[in-house]
């Protein structure tokens, strides 16, 4: 089971959803960088369970503790590992789903993947997993922010069916999203998304929803052609998050409805050099960053534990009436704000590494 992200940025996550802690290990991190959990915490703090009404009331502080990998408060180049324990563990929910694969979830593939399953809380398949994804992705971040400048920021473009309206992709800050608890910038389109999440909660359902990024200052030239685009990577990393159903960037499906005339991004000088009077490309040609913002929006599927009764059947095809238990989010896509921020740091990351690497080869 590949556990593993990045080639010389790499992490790798570990933990299940109900047993000690969960985690991660950094290797490739530069030396010399200030680096505290204080850092760290602020994303995990917003990814973190039990934020307000809107999310699962399971109750963890989810504190980062840096194990490996600094002194004094600065990155040695070394492993850094990062472990948060988990507290609020009740794996006692989860007695049934021994002998019955909860409908939409990955027990049943687990199980005939491998033969065996965590099925408390879904195991590594739980949406807990990402923690050591957002812990690992602030050290990433930073390491952007204070080498090329580079900024992200993720927000709720759509619940359901209500959809914001775009957003000021050069301006727009995480003060704005953390305004309101669905992290939806625009004030009337969070307040109908908001209730309707209380709506769907209130009758033991899900919805599911879309996040919209940007990543702004992000260098020319990051991408390794061909099968590692910087789309391709991007793609990647967001589907392999919980509950991802579809990954697009720049004008997306929507660019496939415009004439080539319309939809090509023509070239302007700009301070600094070129630029584009335009973005339907979504800051990526060729599947290299072009210096523009990287503009993508990730999908995120209704949550598969809800509150009614399923028919279903058990691992021996006997039917019988789930009724789910356990604490989980009606809309997962207000807490999935810092894990898609965390995952594109990830990204650029690894790629401004390999770039930095053939520059300093002296490289075409």
């Amino acid at each position: 089971m590949s556990s593993t992200l990045g080639t010389l940025f790499k992490v790798t996550t570990f933990g299940e959803s109900h047993c000690k802690g969960v985690g991660a290990i950094v290797d490739g991190c530069p030396p010399g960088m200030a680096l505290t959990e204080a850092d760290i915490q602020p994303q995990l703090s917003r990814r973190r369970p039990g934020q307000s009404d809107l999310a699962t009331p399971r109750q963890e502080a989810d504190q980062v503790v840096i194990y490996s990998g600094t002194e004094f408060g600065r990155t040695l180049g070394t492993p850094i590992m990062l472990l948060v324990h988990n507290k609020d563990q009740r794996p006692q929910d989860y007695g049934e789903m021994s002998r019955i694969p909860r409908p939409s979830h990955a027990d049943y593939t687990y199980q005939m993947k491998y033969g065996i399953r965590a099925s408390s809380g879904g195991g590594r398949s739980s949406a807990r997993e990402t923690i050591g994804r957002v812990a690992a992705g602030a050290i990433a971040e930073k390491w952007l922010r204070e080498t090329y400048g580079t900024e992200i920021v993720a927000w709720v473009s759509a619940v359901g069916d209500i959809e914001a309206p775009p957003a000021d992709v050069e301006r727009i800050g995480r003060s704005e999203v953390d305004r309101h608890l669905v992290r939806c910038p625009d004030p009337a389109a969070a307040a109908r998304m908001e209730a309707l999440v209380k709506e769907v909660l209130a009758a033991k359902d899900s919805v599911g929803g879309i996040l919209t990024c940007v990543c702004r200052h992000v260098p020319v030239g990051l991408g390794e052609p061909v099968f590692d685009k910087l789309e391709a990577r991007l793609a990647q990393a967001m589907l392999s998050l919980p509950a991802t159903k579809g990954f697009e960037i720049g004008s997306g499906f929507a660019g496939t409805r415009m004439r080539g005339s319309r939809h090509n991004d023509p070239f302007v000088r700009k301070e600094g050099g070129l630029g584009t009077r335009t973005n339907f490309s979504g800051g990526v040609q060729g599947g290299i960053s072009n210096g523009e913002p990287i503009v993508f929006r990730v999908a995120f599927k209704p949550v598969a534990t809800i509150g009614q009764d399923q028919e279903t059947v058990d691992f021996n095809g006997e039917p019988v009436t789930l009724a789910a238990k356990g604490r989980h989010d009606p809309c997962v896509v207000p807490r999935a704000v810092p894990i898609v921020e965390s995952m594109a740091a990830l990204v650029l990351a690894d790629l401004a590494l390999r770039q930095r690497g053939r520059q300093q080869a002296g490289l075409p």
